[in-house]
């Protein structure tokens, strides 16, 4: 079982998609092309943080990053800025392997500034048959969670 920290149902420990990114290299060898993925996600960082100058639990995010990880440091450093709203990434899961999946970035409406992010694989694909089985795997353990909750 994940720590708590990382677990999304413990509320104000949700896991956070860039420090999972810089500082978890578990989660790091997910991305095949780790590099592109973190450009993208400090400039993408940056442009939150120019619409919302005064958040404090954002600057802690980059506070934190920039201590802990020198990666992180360097790129916040160059002042990149850019959105992305949809694409495909390259992941590689342990158990499934490689997997191609477009993406679409979802604003949730309001003003908390939260977003959801789907993840597709083409219809047929290799891709799609690795989502299959990765959810066949995964299965009876939503289900034991579902059950005692």
């Amino acid at each position: 079982m994940k720590p708590a920290a990382h677990r999304p149902d413990t509320q104000g420990a949700r896991p956070n998609v860039t420090r999972m990114l810089f500082l978890d290299e578990d989660y790091r060898e997910l991305y095949t092309h780790w590099d592109e993925e973190a450009q993208l996600s400090v400039a993408s960082l940056r442009l939150v943080a120019g619409r919302h100058p005064d958040d404090r639990r954002l600057a802690e995010l980059v506070g934190q990053l920039t201590v802990q990880c020198d990666e992180f440091a360097s790129r916040w450093a160059r002042h990149p800025v850019r959105t992305c709203t949809s694409g495909v990434k390259q992941l590689r899961h342990p158990l499934v392997g490689t997997m191609d999946l477009s993406f679409e970035n979802l604003v949730i409406p309001g003003s908390s500034g939260q977003r959801l992010i789907a993840y597709t694989a083409e219809p047929g694909s290799p891709s799609e048959a690795a989502l299959r089985l990765l959810g066949s795997v995964t299965a009876p353990e939503a289900q034991d969670a579902a059950a005692t909750a």
